[in-house]
């Protein structure tokens, strides 16, 4: 039974994201690998000032090909977990054979599942910048309040925000709808695979997330879903992140491939 996990982080965040999970997961013994994107390696409050302008030209193969080299070089097979964008990077990884099993966490719109509406109001702030493909963005302050961590206290919104909150380039974004990266549903190497899903997602909405849990269904791999009804996007961060943390652990601990 493989002792690593790699966690995979999203848009809008980097790997300070996981500190939880990673903390929690090592005090189980797991060697955890939270790599960041490529340019997005140092503190949110300094990418937030100074962002790379190379950060602009990161798109989403250039991501999964970064997770690739990563998981290749590791000396076992690793348990892939990934949230939102990062979920999505999950499921490529896994369409290339590589991992022990899967946990894709509130993904984000994956190719060849159709858009559901929190996911088009949320990418808004983004497309309605016809230019942002060449752009890194930002996430307002009141877009994190009311959609990415609707669930947070308000007098603790600000306090977060400054904490995890990065730029994110806009290409990853145009990345999903201008000749995407496919996914081989029927794929036989397919690693397990669990698909959690968040019922006050404003983001990435639990019924997309069940209808990629059907795509990914067609392959022979066991692939599960399991829905938290009251869990937000902010999921991994949000009071309770400790339920789905070890939820999704002791899954990938049951059913990874030998």
């Amino acid at each position: 039974m493989t002792k690593t996990i790699v966690l995979i982080h999203g848009a809008w965040l980097n790997a300070k994201s996981w500190e939880g999970f990673k903390a929690r997961y090592e005090a189980k013994g797991y060697t955890v690998i939270a790599p960041d994107w490529p340019e997005d390696d140092r503190e949110p409050a300094a990418l937030r000032a100074t962002p790379s302008a190379a950060l602009a030209k990161v798109g989403q193969r250039a991501i999964v090909d970064h997770y690739e080299r990563i998981i290749r070089a590791l000396p076992e097979s690793p348990i892939l977990i990934g949230h939102s964008l990062g979920g999505v990077f999950v499921q490529h990884l896994l369409d290339r054979g590589l991992g022990a099993a899967g946990v894709v966490i509130d993904p984000a719109p994956t190719p060849g599942v159709p858009l559901y509406p929190h996911a088009i109001v949320s990418a808004l702030p983004v497309f309605i910048d016809p230019l942002s493909f060449r752009k890194v963005k930002h996430m307002s302050r009141k877009f994190f309040r009311t959609r990415f961590a609707q669930t947070v206290a308000k007098d603790a919104a600000d306090a977060l925000y400054d904490r995890y909150i990065v730029p994110t380039p806009g290409r990853v974004y145009w990345d999903g709808v201008i000749n995407p990266m496919r996914i081989n549903w029927s794929n036989p190497k397919r690693a397990p695979m669990l698909l959690i899903g968040g019922g006050k997602d404003l983001i990435a909405d639990a019924a997309m997330t069940r209808a990629i849990f059907r795509k990914q269904s067609r392959a022979p791999a066991l692939t599960e879903y399991r829905e938290f009804p009251e869990r937000s996007h902010w999921t991994a961060i949000d009071p309770g992140w400790e339920e789905v943390a070890d939820f999704a652990l002791d899954w990938a601990e049951r059913n990874q491939r030998r």
